[in-house]
């Protein structure tokens, strides 16, 4: 496997190394409120959000979502927000400073990675990992569908389609 991702990006000319890694900030629930209503309604840290509103609270957790990348070691990283059910929400906050290995917890994944087009949220799986890492969300395969982000982490990406994601991400207009 090759030690280090490394491109020239096609649209600016600079070089990028390291496999492209992007996060997003918040759950996209919580990014549409206004000002007002993230002050009243919502609490957001760098791991934990809430959203408390007239028909109940909505729970989520940042985690990792890996794409692989042919011939590289480390993998395409989104940085993602997932709900999840109260239950596990409150499992997941008990145990954050002292996880349990192999734990997990069914969520969707609640934010619209736009180069991966989806009508609705995804339905996953949210792995617990040691070492303060954020745990890992594995997509669902869904018979019905051909949804390309499930299709990518499944098989992987080649080199340059992690070069062509990246330079459409850092290249938004």
């Amino acid at each position: 496997m090759t030690a280090i991702f490394t491109f020239k990006c096609s649209r600016c000319g600079d070089i990028h190394e390291g496999s492209p890694s992007f996060a997003f900030r918040a759950p996209d629930h919580y990014a549409c409120l206004s000002d007002e209503q993230k002050a009243s309604l919502g609490k957001l840290s760098d791991d934990f959000c809430t959203i408390t509103h007239d028909e109940g609270t909505d729970y989520f957790v940042r985690a990792i979502l890996e794409v692989p990348i042919h011939g590289v070691e480390e993998p395409f990283l989104w940085g993602v927000w997932v709900s999840l059910s109260k239950k596990s929400f409150d499992r997941y906050d008990e145990t954050f400073d002292d996880p349990v290995e192999g734990e997990g917890f069914f969520g969707w994944v609640c934010n619209d990675i736009d180069v991966y087009p989806y009508p609705s949220t995804r339905p996953a799986d949210v792995r617990v990992q040691l070492g303060n890492q954020r745990p890992k969300v594995i997509l669902h395969k869904r018979d019905s569908e051909d949804d390309p982000l499930v299709i990518d982490q499944t098989r992987g990406i080649s080199v340059a389609r992690a070069q062509e994601l990246a330079e459409q991400v850092l290249h938004r207009t």
